[in-house]
């Protein structure tokens, strides 16, 4: 029988949050027959939120700290959560308190109609400049169309995964990590839940806009050449506009072989226009390439204090 939940939340600098998310994880379970352990990851905090964490557990054995020895950033703080939980499904979820605790219980609830893996979806995003929330819908439409995989719109780490998914991600030990899009690219049966996302409960985001951005960037070059191969067009085409403005001034050239080939400040920008398209697709195909090279190095996703 299902029975054990596993609560991975990975976190960074959020004393003033850990105890308020203890309080309404403790208050889900308190109404439920599941069994819970609670397994917070620290990424590297420098403040005292793994002080909270130990008086916490000196009232609560379910409390469990895993210390990375540094920040390694929120997807490998994931991965080691799920590393380390032993329970017949694992929750994962930020320690902000933007994704409300109480939808545990709806991820739960689909977990035992038979789903390997649930993603709660966001209806709302509440505390978020419009600018992020542009950015994040632009990301998902855009990746579900670039992608080889069906990751769902609008779903972020929040999501219940089975004991079965679990030992399946453990297998995929890539460095440069998309944990939502992997758990859908490892199949098996899957659904959503929707909910409202709150605002952060106290404290700054450690995701600003350039943070999301290297995530976009890490989430497309993942899971998909396509940038590659639209080089490949791009260069294709200018091409052929490089051929035929060719041949418009040699047919020009012997239909009025006195005629005056103006137009020098045009030729200036267009080589200054293919410098820097030779330059972005150099910077492309180094993304991919410095990748590669992290990956063939095989260094460990991180290291416990």
């Amino acid at each position: 029988m299902k029975n054990s939940v596993a609560i991975v939340v990975p976190f960074l600098n959020e004393e003033e949050n850990l105890p308020e998310l203890y309080r309404r994880l403790t208050a889900v379970f308190e109404k439920r027959s599941e069994t819970a352990a609670f397994l917070f990851v620290d990424d590297g905090s420098t403040d005292g939120s793994v002080h909270a964490l130990e008086k916490l557990r000196q009232n609560d054995p379910r409390i469990r700290i895993l210390q990375l020895s540094r920040n390694f950033g929120h997807q490998i703080a994931i991965t080691a959560g799920m590393d380390y939980a032993d329970a017949d499904a694992v929750v994962i979820i930020d320690a902000d308190l933007q994704d409300p605790p109480e939808t545990i219980a709806d991820l739960l609830d689909k977990w035992h109609d038979g789903f390997e893996v649930v993603y709660a979806v966001r209806k709302s995003r509440e505390g978020e400049t419009w600018i992020k929330r542009f950015l994040a819908a632009s990301f998902y439409r855009i990746f579900h169309q670039m992608a080889k995989v069906n990751v769902p719109m609008d779903a972020g780490d929040f999501r219940l995964v089975d004991r079965k998914v679990v030992d399946a991600l453990k297998n995929v030990r890539e460095l440069h990590r998309f944990m939502r899009g992997l758990t859908c690219w490892v199949g098996f049966r899957q659904c959503a839940v929707e909910y409202d996302r709150a605002a952060r409960h106290a404290g700054e985001t450690k995701y600003p806009v350039w943070k999301s951005l290297r995530l976009a960037a890490d989430a497309i070059t993942s899971f998909s050449a396509l940038p590659l191969r639209l080089m490949t067009v791009m260069g294709a085409l200018i091409a052929l506009c490089g051929f035929i403005q060719g041949m418009w001034v040699i047919v020009g050239r012997i239909i009025n072989p006195d005629s005056y080939v103006s137009g020098w400040a045009t030729v200036v920008a267009l080589i200054l226009f293919m410098a820097g398209v030779q330059l972005l697709c150099l910077g492309l195909v180094g993304q991919y390439i410095s990748r590669i090279f992290d990956e063939t190095k095989r260094r460990p996703l991180y290291f416990l204090r």
